[in-house]
C-alpha cells in the first residue's frame, strides 16, 4: 500500500511540474527545428569536406 502511495505521489508531482513548464509555440518549435537542421547540414558538409581534403592529402603523402 505504501508503495502505491509513492507512485501516485510521484505522478501527481510530475503533472504539477509539467504544468509549470513554458512550452514553445508551434511556430517557435518549427523555427528552432529549421535552425537545428541547417546547422546539422552545414556541419555535415564542413566535416565531409575536411575528411575529403585530409584523405587526398594522406594519399598524396603516402603515394597511394
Amino acid at each position: 500500500m505504501k508503495q502505491e502511495n509513492v507512485v501516485v505521489r510521484y505522478i501527481r508531482e510530475t503533472r504539477v511540474e509539467l504544468g509549470k513548464v513554458s512550452w514553445p509555440t508551434r511556430q517557435e518549435a518549427l523555427n528552432l527545428t529549421i535552425v537545428v537542421l541547417l546547422v546539422t547540414l552545414t556541419m555535415a558538409i564542413f566535416l565531409g569536406s575536411l575528411d575529403y581534403v585530409f584523405t587526398k592529402l594522406f594519399e598524396l603523402i603516402i603515394g597511394a
